[in-house]
């Protein structure tokens, strides 16, 4: 598990001061983009040294109670699985000791042309540890 801050921004929130519901995907983002990033890995070296690209197949998320403009998040990464086609990562969101929000997404490899690749097992052994 990896665990990130995040500070709700006045543009993240709707005209009530609410966070807009679409925003926890881009907090799914930046969890799974520190966790990528705590193993070692980045999605820049992924794309650009080794030309995989780990779009979002499949993403579903339950929100639990609303964040507000400014509140501070703590996104929980974790890595529920790593096969040779399919990466899957869940996260929690919270304020404080409060779950906020929960989801996950599921992604698969695939070239700059589009074709699916086997995601390489020195990623999938680096998510692993």
């Amino acid at each position: 598990m990896i665990a990130v801050n995040y500070r709700v921004i006045y543009g993240d929130t709707d005209c009530g001061g609410v966070m807009y519901y679409g925003t926890y995907l881009r907090l799914f983002e930046i969890g799974r983009t520190e966790f990528l990033r705590a193993k070692g890995l980045s999605y820049r070296e992924i794309e650009e040294k080794r030309g995989i690209i780990l779009p979002v197949v499949e993403v579903w998320a339950k929100y639990r109670a609303s964040a507000k403009y400014d509140d501070l998040l703590t996104i929980k990464t974790y890595l529920k699985e790593a096969k040779s086609y399919k990466i899957t990562f869940f996260y929690e969101i919270y304020r404080s000791e409060e779950l906020l929000a929960e989801g996950e997404t599921s992604h698969v490899a695939i070239s700059k042309e589009g074709k699916i690749l086997r995601i390489p097992k020195d990623i999938l052994d680096l998510l692993s540890l």
